[in-house]
């Protein structure tokens, strides 16, 4: 059974991988493992550029120690101006695909905690009185009153850089 590392212990990246993977591959079983990794990167990026970074450190970390995984996958979220994003890297058979999650608008209080110094996911507690929102729904939950979560808008990207996977001959 092909195996998967997703460079993160967050439930809501983990099952964004999971789910992309078996609507990418649906006659295909994977054993997927979630494992902490280091992004080298702040941990509230605040460009795309340095997002994009955090998400190939990810993957190569867990490259060099999980070197036998079919995948390796890598998610990171950040900033980019006023919004809110995350890169998804995948790493296969010595390829990477990325893409690019949609991106949120975010309120000019979040954006104002944020730059005192505040990560996205403690402003967005404080903001909506909830807890460790960043391993649930996401910002995207909260402003978006459910209708988007974390796992959903990652699910969509992680299926997009599958696209060179699924069509090698293409790439």
């Amino acid at each position: 059974m092909p195996t998967i590392i997703v460079a993160s212990a967050n439930p809501a990246k983990i099952t964004a991988v999971s789910n992309a993977f078996k609507d990418a591959f649906p006659q295909q079983q994977f054993t997927i493992t979630g494992v902490s990794t280091i992004s080298g990167v702040r941990d509230q990026p605040l460009t795309s550029e340095e997002t994009l970074l955090g998400a190939n450190n990810r993957v190569d970390y867990c490259r060099e120690r999980y070197s036998n995984a079919d995948y390796i996958v890598g998610l990171e979220a950040g900033l980019d101006g006023n919004f809110t994003f995350a890169w998804m890297v995948i790493e296969h058979q010595g390829k990477k695909s990325t893409a690019r999650s949609a991106s949120l608008p975010l309120p000019p209080l979040a954006l104002a905690k944020i730059a005192q110094g505040m990560e996205l996911g403690d402003v967005m507690d404080e903001m909506f009185a909830q807890q460790n929102i960043k391993q649930k729904g996401g910002a995207i939950a909260m402003l978006t009153q459910h209708l988007l979560s974390r796992s959903s808008v990652y699910q969509q990207a992680l299926i997009l850089a599958l696209i060179p996977f699924l069509n090698p001959e293409l790439y």
